[in-house]
């Protein structure tokens, strides 16, 4: 297996990373009432160490009401939180690494059992001057990841969190100018929260959007069934300021449409002509379910991830699981050490290895 293409040089703008591999964001929910600690600085450094092309962050929240449903999911505002996220891109940066955050709503997702016991803020809820202020709270914290150093931020927009909820019509049945039947429509709420943070960050700090058809609450669902209606989705959020789009399948290697075997990244990459992140199951012989059911054998056979990044349907590929087990993953594939990868188990996602 030749690898040499996971490790050429990327460059965007003034963006540029060592090598094609990126850490995915990975819930870790181990920052003490929401301030990131010594052993999430160490955490992140491993993987800067280890020669991780660029490390996104778990999710970490911005300052609304209800924008986390753990008490210890890191918050990307305030004081000690903020100064406690300086450890870490500092770190991240003696160690050769480049970084950004992703910031986060969990939005409705929450249940009776979630911290904090607070009514849930639902999307089909939030009155205008909600939304309003949720817009500023997340160009704050962009803001905030500037000054302190970070390479890029990333929004999340994925997997039925709030952001995603906006895109959804299951989620999203508002009847004023954040609703709407088409997803053009429903862009609104996501078209201006990048409008403020690109204001907020100015024209030359990478902005990346993870984005996903797919959701926590139903696998199966779709936003985009055609590629018409892609370009309707991700049109506009190119217009208002995305530079990568970073799109989450649950299986990399799955074609979007019919009557092609472009994946998502590779479909968005040529509707946007914006580089794309792939992500979903890379390093695993099978999906995250799967994963979690044991079965990860084969777990280091990249053919096919190569085989595509080679034929430029995307740029940049995000590793979650198999690098949360295995800090050194990224050597371990550099230097052909495959057979010295550490397996995927459940457990690894309560450690901070």
């Amino acid at each position: 297996m030749n690898v040499e293409t996971l490790f050429t040089p990327f460059s965007y703008k003034n963006f540029q990373l060592k090598n094609r591999i990126v850490m995915a964001p990975m819930t870790r929910a181990q920052s003490d009432n929401g301030v990131p600690t010594q052993k999430i600085v160490e955490y992140y450094g491993r993987r800067a160490d280890s020669e991780v092309g660029l490390i996104l962050s778990e999710g970490t929240v911005i300052n609304r009401p209800a924008s986390k449903n753990m008490q210890n999911i890191p918050d990307f505002y305030g004081t000690e939180a903020l100064k406690g996220w300086k450890n870490v891109i500092d770190n991240v940066h003696h160690h050769g690494g480049k970084m950004g955050p992703q910031i986060w709503h969990v939005g409705d997702t929450r249940s009776s059992d979630d911290y904090p016991l607070t009514p849930m803020e639902k999307a089909s809820e939030m009155t205008v001057e909600d939304i309003q202020d949720t817009i500023a709270q997340f160009a704050a914290s962009a803001k905030s990841a500037k000054d302190l150093g970070f390479d890029c931020v990333e929004i999340h927009g994925a997997h039925g969190y709030l952001v995603d909820q906006f895109f959804w019509p299951v989620t999203n049945t508002r009847t004023d100018e954040y609703g709407g039947k088409t997803i053009k429509e429903r862009n609104r709420f996501a078209v201006e929260v990048i409008k403020a943070i690109r204001a907020a960050v100015g024209e030359d700090f990478t902005i990346i959007i993870r984005l996903s058809q797919w959701k926590q609450q139903d696998y199966t669902t779709r936003i985009a069934a055609t590629p018409q209606e892609m370009e309707e989705w991700l049109l506009p959020l190119k217009e208002a300021g995305i530079d990568i789009f970073h799109c989450s399948q649950r299986r990399f290697w799955e074609p979007e449409f019919e009557g092609s075997d472009l994946n998502f990244a590779g479909w968005a990459k040529k509707i946007t002509g914006q580089p794309t992140i792939t992500v979903g199951s890379v390093g695993l012989s099978d999906d995250f379910m799967g994963a979690f059911a044991g079965k990860s054998s084969e777990k280091a056979d990249l053919s096919e991830l190569i085989r595509r990044l080679e034929r430029q349907e995307f740029d940049l590929v995000a590793v979650g699981r198999a690098l949360l087990s295995d800090p050194q993953w990224v050597k371990k594939i550099k230097e052909g050490k495959t057979n010295e990868i550490s397996d995927f188990s459940p457990e690894s996602l309560g450690i901070l290895y």
